[in-house]
């Protein structure tokens, strides 16, 4: 048994699921080839290649705080997901934690996914405002209406598997500017917005306020939102190695635009610091840390 399977059932699970996904990748694939057979379709891919051009003012390549907050952003996510699902999923918590000055006992897990939201908003909050102090802001705010045609464009060519031309050292194509802009002004505030709801910190003696906004509706917004982001990276990995894959994670990790390893390597000491977080993230080494901040105690 693993989990409420045995392991045949996980594996007939897999091998259904795997044939499904490539029966239907398959049917978009020659369904969006037929559209573009259509009359005035080539032209209007002709016309809206899949990007258009960034105000002047707007410097080619990322400076090294892109780089950092970048990757402070995905070892902070990752965490943050990993532990709100041990909250989420937890029936009796390994160990508690209670504030210094007294307040309410949480579990040492929602203590973990608390202080990760707020090293995350505050990494968050650099990067915002570094991102409009350097000018960079208009690679992700859409600054003309042609980016809803170009986006559109885009999609339709990464359905086909003929792809766009991937040019990010200069500018993204109008399909990842919407899903940036998507992801930092849209999806990280209502991450956040629902889960300070849902905290201690939350007044819970105000009345007409809880009324306004209640804590169901910021639950059914919350785990959404953590499903969105799950699929955000799971596809923006995937599009990073399909599209020249030495080339995005120089972008990133290198801070270059050359085509060598140097940034795979960081990607791949990024990727072990992650993955050792991953595991360190269990109560024997968090209980020390936590009681610096408060007391840890069994019950």
């Amino acid at each position: 048994m693993i989990g409420p399977k045995r392991l045949a059932q996980w594996v007939r699970l897999v091998i259904l699921g795997a044939a499904g996904t490539i029966a239907t990748a398959a049917i978009l694939v020659l369904s969006a080839r037929g559209v573009t057979t259509l009359p005035d379709v080539p032209e209007f891919l002709a016309r809206y290649p899949g990007e258009y051009n960034l105000p002047e003012f707007v410097e080619p390549g990322f400076a090294g705080w892109v780089n950092w907050t970048h990757f402070l952003n995905v070892f902070l996510m990752v965490l943050i997901i990993r532990s709100g699902l041990q909250v989420r999923q937890q029936q009796k918590p390994p160990a508690f934690w209670t504030p210094k000055r007294g307040g309410k006992k949480i579990s040492i897990n929602l203590w973990l996914h608390t202080s990760l939201d707020l090293l995350w908003l505050a990494n968050g909050i650099v990067f915002i405002v570094l991102l409009f102090a350097s000018g960079h802001w208009a690679r992700i705010v859409p600054t003309s209406w042609e980016v809803f045609p170009n986006a559109a464009s885009a999609l339709l060519q990464y359905m086909t598997l003929e792809w766009p031309v991937e040019n990010g050292w200069d500018n993204y194509n109008s399909l990842q500017q919407l899903m940036y802009f998507l992801v930092v002004f849209v999806a990280a505030p209502l991450a956040a917005i629902t889960g300070v709801r849902m905290s201690e910190w939350w007044p819970k003696e105000a009345k007409t306020l809880n009324k306004l906004y209640p804590a169901p509706l910021a639950r059914a917004i919350h785990f959404p939102t953590m499903l969105f982001f799950v699929v955000f990276i799971l596809i923006h990995v995937f599009l990073v190695f399909a599209t020249g894959a030495l080339r995005n994670l120089n972008h990133m990790f290198g801070g270059t635009d050359l085509v060598n390893w140097i940034g795979f390597w960081w990607f791949t000491a990024a990727v072990a610091v992650i993955a050792g977080a991953w595991f360190a993230a269990r109560p024997l080494v968090l209980a020390p840390i936590a009681n610096l901040f408060g007391k840890v105690t069994n019950r």
